[in-house]
């Protein structure tokens, strides 16, 4: 059981209906007792939010019955795929916590597949068609009409196999020809239309190179290698349900008379509000420059989040609370941003960090002293101890922490009135000082020095607390407020606009000239924190030495719903 998916956890959740099939299987002996998974991404992409969904159900799978659950790269169309990809894949399974039996390509199978089509052409279950692709699609009929035969469905074997051979030569140019399965032009599924289960593709493979020209299509490579494998429990998502007939059939084809055979079972797909999960689109905003690569905190790939500071138990929590049925559906980003603040709150240190800072001079205290103050690291876990924070007599605060003329019940810094330093003291606002501008360039204070914890008058109440940094013993920042990428709830229903029309405009604000306490300056890429009063952040991999770069993670209470209801 993976660190983070603990068994715990899994202890507390009722079986979905995919561990009963497992559970039920088991009790009856199938497969001799044995569960196999596999995860088998296409390496033609970063993995999104919908990705981890199935990663934890394949991978927690083969963990909770002691089984194993192999990665493979389902690496059939060499022009969209990638060794980049294949790294990324690997590297976003390690960091949610799972760690795979093996490594497998479908490539590694591209004999045996070759093998075996050659095996349907001899029994008269496969043709090569010359037809052109659009002519093939319109002899398909529809679910109301059957289907019609092509004019080469009844080519004789020994021709079907010598230009299937010749297709893999390269004698033949791309769309010239394809290998069908014969099945059945009438039948009320589709998928048994005689189905392509070859076509040529002369690209250079990233694992096989230019040996084969003649590539395999998804549906008759998929439940092939499930078999050669040993899966016992193929696990997808709803839209193959429909092609689960098409997998048995090619598998009875195979199989002969044995006892195993690998059993397709269905689940709904992860669906995000104001997020895509196609790779085709993530790819546009890639290409585009919507975004600023595939770990863009704003994109739903899992760099995209890692980036963005979830961590893999808040990712985990998440697909645990709206668990795998049968039926499709959208989930409201607000429960994932829940989970991650849930997690957060529990995890991360609390630090303070002026995002918008104006100087604070306390007058009645000394220019040329300082003094440390304790500062509790999370209040959530007495385990994780204290800090301190440097005091003086120039401090920076929020600009938006100070009204010169305030409302009766704005309880922050005004003229006249008392707010409390956090983990110092209590301070009165005595004036400020405006530039030619009328901006506010000043605030002055006095501090009540009895008020400092510890000290007699420590516990005097007052109405408003601040976050504050010293002047002389803080680090400039860079800060990232991200947000939703997508104005729109369902941006995947807009037919009539474009990506970029869509994109929430307020998506990525920067904010530069920010002050964070000295205590950051230890702080290592994606390390989280709470901004006091502000957020959950973390450190992003392009802070230096010399400047730190922090992204917003998500905001202390979900502000979005509000700014929504407000449009």
């Amino acid at each position: 059981m993976s660190d983070i998916h603990t068994k715990e956890e899994e202890g507390k959740k009722s079986l979905n209906f995919i561990e009963t099939i497992v559970e039920n299987d088991l009790a009856e002996g199938k497969n001799d007792g044995c569960i196999q998974t596999r995860f088998p991404p296409e390496p033609n992409g970063y993995l999104h939010i919908g990705h981890a969904k199935a990663i934890c159900l394949d991978f927690g799978i083969a963990e909770r019955y002691n089984g194993i659950c192999n990665l493979r790269f389902d690496d059939t169309n060499p022009v969209k795929e990638d060794v980049e990809y294949i790294d990324s894949i690997k590297e976003d399974i390690e960091w949610l916590g799972f760690h795979w039996g093996n490594i497998y390509y479908a490539s590694d199978y591209f004999q045996q597949l070759w093998d075996f089509a050659i095996q349907l052409i001899q029994e008269g279950k496969a043709y090569v068609d010359e037809q052109p692709a659009e002519v093939i699609a319109q002899q398909k009929g529809t679910p109301t009409q059957p289907g019609t035969d092509s004019p080469y469905r009844n080519r004789p074997v020994e021709e079907s196999l010598d230009l299937f051979r010749r297709m893999n030569e390269g004698e033949f140019e791309e769309g010239s020809m394809v290998l069908r399965a014969k099945i059945d032009m009438a039948s009320p599924n589709m998928h048994f239309r005689d189905p392509i289960i070859y076509r040529i593709i002369k690209h250079p493979h990233h694992r096989t190179g230019t040996a084969w020209k003649a590539y395999p299509m998804y549906d008759f490579a998929h439940g092939q290698s499930d078999y050669f494998e040993g899966v016992t429990h193929s696990l997808c998502t709803l839209e193959f349900e429909v092609h689960r007939p098409l997998y048995d059939y090619f598998i009875n084809q195979l199989k002969g008379d044995g006892d195993y055979r690998p059993y397709q079972i269905e689940f709904n797909r992860l669906n995000l509000t104001y997020t895509v999960m196609s790779k085709r689109k993530l790819l546009q905003l890639v290409q585009e420059k919507l975004v600023n690569g595939w770990d863009d905190p704003r994109m739903p790939t899992i760099c995209g989040f890692r980036r963005r500071g979830y961590t893999p138990r808040s990712i985990h929590k998440f697909i645990n609370k709206i668990g795998y049925t049968k039926f499709d559906g959208i989930i409201d980003m607000a429960l994932l941003e829940h989970s991650v603040r849930e997690e957060l709150n529990q995890s991360a240190p609390r630090v303070s960090v002026v995002l918008n800072p104006v100087k604070l001079i306390i007058t009645n205290y000394p220019e040329d002293k300082f003094e440390m103050m304790t500062a509790i690291n999370n209040p959530e876990d007495p385990e994780a101890g204290t800090h301190e924070i440097a005091f003086s007599r120039e401090l920076f605060i929020e600009r938006d922490d100070f009204m010169e003329e305030a409302p009766k019940k704005f309880f922050r810094m005004t003229s006249g009135k008392e707010v409390r330093l956090k983990n110092a003291y209590i301070v009165k606002c005595t004036g400020c000082k405006k530039d030619e501008n009328g901006e506010i360039v000043e605030i002055y204070a006095e501090h009540d020095p009895m008020t400092r914890s510890g000290m007699p008058d420590s516990d005097r109440k007052v109405k408003g607390t601040l976050h504050w940094v010293s002047a002389n013993h803080s680090l400039e920042a860079e800060v990232r407020l991200y947000d939703r990428l997508f104005s729109m709830e369902n941006p995947s229903e807009e037919k009539d606009k474009s990506l970029a029309e869509l994109i929430n405009p307020d998506s990525l604000q920067v904010l530069t000239g920010c002050r964070a306490e000295a205590h950051l300056k230890e702080a290592k890429p994606l390390d989280n924190f709470q901004f006091q009063r502000l957020g959950y952040f973390n450190v992003d991999p392009d802070s230096t030495a010399d400047r730190l770069v922090f992204n917003r993670t998500v905001s202390l209470k979900d502000t979005w719903s509000k700014v929504k209801d407000k449009a």
